[in-house]
């Protein structure tokens, strides 16, 4: 064999790589799906972490395991994986090309740091003097101008908040720069737009909450102790404000009787959205559940209006809860909820379905689980993608049962939540449908064009 012919047996073609827009449960499985195959994946997301909603949540169902204990070793895989750039904090603002060749620009927004000097130590977010509300906290908390979200965060590396910080919007401060021994602080750090070129996009941007104040005979933005579901969650994860510890936030009382009401927002043709949000039933009984867990003593009560159990294992799930448990459950959507000025207990009028009794029930705590809704920006990014939404406002797949995450533009996928309501066992596995299109489909794109020499 001649010098060339071995020189030519070296060059190995690489096939283009993939976008994955959205890093939660299902862009990072997407992503490792496809990292895993040898692809190179852009793993883009807007927040300065991945991780997503199942990183606010305690625990799982039907088999209440730990949910950061699940999801944060993926989240430590996407992030070391040779294969798989992280562009966190960062945005996707125009697509151009076709399946094989798409020409991407996304926008990273400057976390005022150099990238490289950060270890995560966090001295500066502790002489850091702002204190703000915490996203991940949902509100319950505060952060710092200067922090990481959370403590499983990848990648771990500070972020400062130009809108809160004192420096950008009193120019004053600058304790950050003097106390961050690896001389990471970088106050002139601008936006930066990077060009990609990727054959195949997933897109799995996931869901937002309903404004469950809009249901204003709930209470809820009125009443301290009527709470959301994913509130509730925060109070009982370890990670949480309370350090999981539930209590009242009117008075810090751990109360005794608790009750949790579906479909706030959802199946409601006014004021919400008219379709079921699929988990809500599941997401109450685990939280019932979870405050057993914490109090014995706990009595729980749940309105609902069709229990839905289709998944795995969700029927004995909810069998177990009540037989084993004493989880109340009472077929009926409340009409009201009133407070007591006096001791801050809330007063539940409802219409029992069976019976036909209106009556009323006293409790400490009120849970109401929102509707789970397309993302803000979903229409935004549809239109810059050239993708179709459904009559809801869901990314819409090209045929749901025989195409469930092909789009009408070949080559763009959809996975999880933002497609439609969905667990998450299930947004992972499509997850895992929408990694095998986009690899299958890059692969073919690739086969027909003519081998190139990669440099």
């Amino acid at each position: 064999m001649t010098t060339e012919n071995n020189q030519e047996s070296n060059y190995k073609p690489t096939p283009p790589a993939v976008l994955v827009i959205g890093g939660g449960i299902a862009g990072i499985q997407a992503s490792l799906d496809l990292g895993d195959r040898g692809m190179k994946v852009y793993l883009v997301e807007r927040s300065p972490t991945i991780g997503g909603r199942m990183a606010q949540l305690d625990k799982t169902f039907p088999t209440m395991d730990c949910s950061i204990c699940i999801l944060a070793p993926k989240m430590t895989d996407c992030g070391r994986h040779p294969n798989i750039e992280l562009l966190t904090y960062s945005e996707v603002e125009k697509v151009e090309g076709k399946i094989g060749d798409f020409h991407v620009t996304v926008l990273k927004h400057p976390r005022f740091i150099d990238y490289s000097k950060c270890t995560g130590c966090e001295d500066c977010v502790a002489k850091c003097p702002v204190a703000v509300s915490s996203e991940f906290n949902v509100g319950l908390s505060k952060r710092k101008a200067i922090s990481i979200p959370f403590p499983q965060a990848i990648p771990r590396k500070v972020t400062i908040d130009e809108k809160n910080c004192l420096y950008f919007t009193k120019d004053v401060c600058r304790l950050c720069e003097r106390y961050c021994k690896a001389g990471a602080i970088n106050l002139d750090d601008k936006p930066e737009r990077v060009t990609m070129n990727v054959g195949a996009i997933i897109i799995a941007t996931g869901f937002d909450l309903f404004d469950s104040s809009k249901i204003t005979e709930y209470g809820y933005g009125k009443y301290e102790n009527v709470l959301t579901a994913l509130e509730f969650e925060r109070y009982a994860s370890a990670s949480g404000p309370t350090r999981g510890e539930i209590i009242r936030p009117s008075d810090g009382r751990h109360p005794k009787r608790i009750a949790f009401i579906q479909c706030v927002g959802s199946r409601d043709l006014d004021r919400g959205q008219p379709y079921c949000s699929s988990i809500c039933c599941m997401h109450a009984t685990k939280e019932a559940l979870m405050a057993k867990e914490h109090d014995p003593e706990i009595l729980n009560f749940i309105f609902y209006n069709d229990l839905r159990t289709f998944g795995k294992g969700f029927y004995e799930f909810a069998l177990r809860a009540q037989f084993e448990y004493g989880i109340q459950f009472i077929r009926a959507l409340p009409g009201e909820v009133r407070e007591n000025p006096l001791t801050k207990n809330l007063t539940i009028w409802f219409d029992e379905t069976f019976t036909r009794e209106v009556t009323s029930l006293e409790v400490d705590m009120v849970v109401l689980c929102p509707a789970m809704v397309p993302r803000s920006d979903s229409k935004q990014l549809a239109e810059i993608l050239g993708i179709n939404l459904d009559e809801y406002g869901f990314l819409k797949s090209s045929d749901l049962l025989g195409k469930p995450v092909d789009t009408n533009v070949p080559g763009i996928y959809i996975a999880g939540f933002c497609e439609g309501p969905k667990d998450i066992p299930d947004s992972v596995a499509q997850a895992s449908g929408a990694a095998a299109q986009a690899a299958g489909a890059v692969a073919e794109n690739w086969r027909r064009k003519p081998y190139e020499r990669s440099t």
